[in-house]
Order: C-alpha cells, then structure tokens, then sequence
C-alpha cells in the first residue's frame, strides 16, 4: 500500500525536529508520499528544502489567509517565483477564513486573487482553505472558471447541497480526521457521496489527529490510516482497494 497525505505541514516545529523518525513511521504504515504546505515565506523556504532531502516529497505554496495582514507585495513576487521550483506541484493552501478575525475579509479576498492569478499563469493546481466562507469562496473561484487546472478544497467540511456545487463545478475533495470524529454523521454521509476519482485524504498534521488515536499529539503521516480505513468502509471497499484508487487520484490531481 502506497497511499499519499496529501496535505500535511512537515515543516511545523511538532514535526520539523523529528522528520526522519516521522517519516520512517509512515512508511511502515503505508503512506510512502507527502505534500508539505508552505502556508508563509518562511514554511515555504523550509519547505523547498525539506523536499529537497526526501523521495516522494512535494510542495504546495501558499500564504495562509490568517496571514494576509502580513503579506506584502514581496512576498507575493517570492509566491510566484517559488511556484516556478520543480517541487511545487500546487498553489496553496489558500482561500478564507472567517471564523477567525485574524484578517478582513476584503484583505483575504485579494491575497486568493493573487493566488489564483499565480496557478492560472502557471497552470497549477490550488489548494483552497475555507472556513465558514463558502459562499465566498465559491464566487471568487466562479471568477476564474476555465482558468484553472484543477481544483481541491481540503479540509472539507461542507453538507450536502454545498458538495453538489462542489462537484458539479468539478472539483476535488480531500478528507482530514475531521470524518473519523463521533460526531460527524454528516460528514460521512457528504463522503458516501464523493466518486473516488474525486476524493483525495490528508492529516493537516501537526493537527487533527483522526479516531481512533485522537488523543495522540500532534498528528503525523502514519495516522493517516485510521482516515482511510474510515473511507474504504464507507464506500464498500477493503482498505487496499480504496488505497489504490485514491493515489490514483491524487497522483492525477498533483501531477506526479
């Protein structure tokens, strides 16, 4: 089994100071690639780097929106020239976030603009960030309708009516630990409804640790197992099964 966290923050201190036992952990559990998300000037320096050191090891770069107070014109020429890097295989993560008042709204809009004007000119796909912004989000997106490669909201945590927009508007879902949690419900009802050349997972470790391990601090590649043992019985498959086509889609989605 071979399977990809596509979304993990390696470059984060809970994880950065341990990477080699960390990603030995994960490749006994059968997760054997990695995207690691820059989400500001510094990750992203890191996280160059650190993709440098290992085999299967990619990079997604991004200024988070928490950041967009922070993020100068400089570091929107650094954003464009790191997507350049061969190690770059995604924009992102960005998007909005309103659940925090770390940055106004109309501050976040035009930090995603410059996002998506940078994957558009390097045809690159994007790794959206929304929370409690959907609609938002959505319209912004709607603004570059044939302009990007492709798209995927990870983290997801929308309902029903919300993942139809999504997949209508063809774009990808990826799955945190968030789906394995008691109560979710919902949740994994909206992951029955996912085509599996559609669906992606990840950890967004250091963070999100999925049932049953929950309480183990901080996350870490190997437990993402736990979210794709979750999702295999979800859509009727044995764990290898759902292993093998949801790698397939993610390597599709990367190109990698």
């Amino acid at each position: 089994m071979n399977l990809i966290d596509t979304h993990a923050h390696l470059t984060y201190p809970e994880l950065e100071g341990r990477i080699e036992d960390v990603l030995a952990r994960s490749r006994s559990a059968g997760v054997t690639g990695w995207i690691t998300i820059g989400t500001d000037p510094e990750h992203i320096r890191k996280a160059l780097a650190l993709a440098e050191r290992f085999e299967n090891m990619w990079v997604g770069v991004g200024c988070h929106p928490h950041h967009a107070n922070e993020i100068t014109d400089a570091d929107i020429v650094f954003l464009e020239q790191a997507a350049q890097n061969p190690r770059v295989v995604a924009i992102g993560e960005t998007g909005l976030d309103y659940h925090y008042d770390n940055a106004v709204a109309d501050t976040q809009k035009r930090l995603f603009r410059a996002h998506l004007d940078i994957a558009a000119k390097y045809n690159k796909p994007v790794i959206i960030h929304t929370r409690q912004a959907f609609d938002d989000s959505i319209a912004i997106l709607a603004e570059y309708a044939g302009k990007l490669k492709k798209v995927v909201i990870h983290c997801y945590g929308g309902d029903a009516v919300q993942t139809k927009l999504v997949l209508d508007r063809g774009y990808y879902i990826s799955f945190t630990g968030t789906v394995t949690f008691k109560k979710s419900d919902a949740l994994r009802e909206v992951a029955k409804m996912i085509p599996l050349d559609r669906l992606m997972i990840e950890t967004d470790c250091p963070f999100i640790s999925p049932e049953p391990v929950r309480r183990i601090q901080p996350n870490e590649p190997a437990l993402l197992i736990h979210t794709a043992k979750l999702l295999a019985s979800l859509h009727n498959l044995d764990l290898d099964a759902f292993a093998e086509k949801v790698t397939e889609t993610s390597k599709m989605f990367f190109s990698i």
